[in-house]
């Protein structure tokens, strides 16, 4: 009797092929700014991935795995250069606010000296 690891099941492709999807749909929603609807399809996209990876993968699915997991990585990558765009600029915004917090208590100040 013969054993054979199993190759890339129907499952697992279904499964690649949802955190695909589901990643994109992340990187629409950070264009849009939605970064609760981000971090809860980030959940869902972790589930996904861990259920994928629990089942062995055969050598000859490999390239298969590897063309999948390239284009999960550039999705991630511009998903992670959006997250990191709205970082700097909710910094900025801060700062800013800080600055004309500052000010306006500065002119507060001096329209009480006078």
């Amino acid at each position: 009797m013969q054993t054979t690891i199993p190759q890339l099941t129907l499952t697992q492709t279904r499964l690649l092929a949802t955190v695909i999807n589901t990643t994109r749909t992340m990187l629409d929603l950070a264009k849009e700014q939605d970064w609760d609807a981000v971090a809860n399809l980030e959940k869902l996209r972790r589930e996904d991935l861990k259920r994928c990876f629990e089942i062995p993968i055969a050598d000859d699915q490999s390239e298969l795995l590897a063309e999948a997991l390239a284009v999960l990585l550039h999705l991630n990558d511009e998903l992670m250069s959006k997250l990191s765009m709205a970082r700097d600029q909710i910094v900025e915004e801060s700062n800013e606010q800080s600055r004309q917090k500052g000010a306006a208590e500065e002119y507060q100040r001096m329209r009480l000296v006078r």
